[in-house]
C-alpha cells in the first residue's frame, strides 16, 4: 500500500510507519551524540550529526545487521585522532567514513602525524537538512549535511552527503561530492568502512563479489587466504586478517560486494561505481569479543596516503555513491549469485 489517499485513509500521520526525527543520547560515552533517526517501515537507521552523518546501525525487520564494538556507541571524545589513544573511539557502527587525509593507521608520512583512519569518521556536520514528503506517488526521506576537513595554511577539503530512501524500500543510497576548496593540489584517500555484526554475521556467513584478485596485506591474512570469503568460529586471540580486492564490473561500470547469511536468508549487499572507487578492502577478525568482518569501498592500497595516492586539483570535485540494499529470501540471494557469475564472465 503506497498510493498517498489510500494510505492516509489508515494512517493518520506517516510517523506513524516512516520518517525522520532528530534525538539525542542521554548517558554514557554517548551522551550528547545527535542522530537523524530514519525508519522507511523495515529498516531503521540513525545518523549520527556529530560523526560525518554515518549510519551507527542498519536493522531490518528488528534484527541487527551492524557492528558495535566493545567501546560501544558514542559521540566525540578529546581521544578521537589522538594518536593511538584513537583505537578507542573506534565504535564501528554500519559504516564510518575514512579520510580525507589518510585511511590509515595511526603513522608519521613526510614527517605529519595523521591519526586513526582519518578525521572525516568524527567530523560533526554543518549545514543539516531533514524532511520527509511525499512526491510521485512515493514518501521520501532525505537527510543532508556537510563536512570540512581544514587547517590554517594547509587543506580545505568540504565533503557535502545526502542520504535518501523511501517508504518501504530495502534501499539506502548515500551520496558524497568531495570538493577541494583550497588553492593548491591535495591527496585524496577515502574507505568506506562497511561492518557486518551479530545477529547477522556468524560463522558460516559468506561474501558474494566478484573478486578478480585478492592481495593479503601480511602473514596472518595470507594464512587464512583460502577462507577469505567465509566467517570462521570465534577463536580466543585470533589476529586479524586484511585483503585488498579488485572487482570486476558489469557493462555500466558498476560493482558490489554483500555479506550473505543463509541461515536468515538476508543479505546486506553495497553497491558502487568501479571507475570512481576502483578497489574493495576487506576487514576479517574472528577473534573472540572482537568477532566482526567489514567490507570497504576505497580509492587506496593498504598504504593510503603513503602510497600511491589520488589527488584533486584547486576547486575540483569527487562523487561517490554508495548504495545499500537488503536482500530478502534464497530467490533474491541466488539471483545476487546469478549476477556475480554473469559480472565475472564479463572480464573473460
Amino acid at each position: 500500500m503506497t498510493d498517498q489517499k489510500t494510505l492516509m485513509a489508515v494512517c493518520g500521520h506517516m510517523d506513524q510507519i516512516a520518517g525522520v526525527r532528530q534525538m539525542e543520547f542521554q548517558d554514557g560515552r554517548a551522551a550528547g551524540l545527535r542522530c537523524a533517526m530514519i525508519h522507511n517501515g523495515p529498516l531503521e537507521l540513525p545518523l549520527m550529526l556529530d560523526k560525518c552523518l554515518d549510519p551507527a546501525w542498519i536493522r531490518y525487520k528488528g534484527i541487527n545487521l551492524s557492528l558495535l564494538t566493545k567501546p560501544g556507541l558514542q559521540g566525540r571524545n578529546p581521544y578521537d585522532t589522538a594518536g593511538d589513544e584513537a583505537v578507542r573511539s573506534i565504535m564501528g557502527g554500519a559504516m564510518f567514513t575514512c579520510g580525507l587525509g589518510n585511511v590509515h593507521g595511526n603513522r608519521v608520512v613526510d614527517g605529519v602525524e595523521y591519526p586513526v583512519h582519518g578525521r572525516m569518521r568524527t567530523t560533526p556536520a554543518e549545514k543539516i537538512s531533514m524532511d520527509a514528503f511525499w512526491e510521485n506517488g512515493e514518501y521520501k526521506i532525505l537527510v543532508s549535511g556537510e563536512m570540512r576537513e581544514a587547517q590554517i595554511f594547509g587543506e580545505n577539503l568540504v565533503l557535502r552527503r545526502t542520504i535518501e530512501t523511501t517508504y518501504g524500500s530495502r534501499e539506502i543510497v548515500f551520496t558524497d561530492e568531495i570538493e577541494n576548496q583550497g588553492f593548491e593540489d591535495q591527496p585524496l584517500c577515502f574507505l568506506y568502512h562497511c561492518n557486518a555484526g551479530y545477529p547477522f554475521l556468524v560463522p558460516g556467513l559468506r561474501v558474494v563479489m566478484p573478486s578478480i584478485f585478492c592481495g593479503p596485506r601480511d602473514a596472518d591474512a595470507k594464512a587464512g587466504a583460502a577462507a577469505w570469503n567465509v566467517m570462521e568460529e570465534p577463536v580466543e586471540h585470533a589476529p586479524e586478517q586484511v585483503f585488498q580486492h579488485e572487482l570486476a564490473a558489469d557493462r555500466n561500470g558498476n560493482t558490489f560486494a554483500a555479506f550473505v547469511n543463509d541461515e536468515l536468508q538476508i543479505g546486506l549487499c553495497i553497491r558502487f561505481e568501479k571507475s570512481v572507487i576502483p578497489y574493495l578492502t576487506q576487514w576479517k577478525s574472528t577473534a573472540a569479543g572482537d568477532f566482526a568482518m567489514a567490507l570497504e569501498p576505497t580509492n587506496c592500497g593498504f598504504d593510503g596516503r603513503a602510497g600511491k595516492t589520488q589527488s584533486l586539483k584547486p576547486f575540483e570535485k569527487h562523487e561517490n555513491r554508495i548504495r545499500f540494499q537488503i536482500l530478502d529470501g534464497k530467490d533474491e540471494i541466488k539471483q545476487l549469485e546469478d549476477e556475480c557469475r554473469e559480472v565475472l564472465e564479463c572480464t573473460m
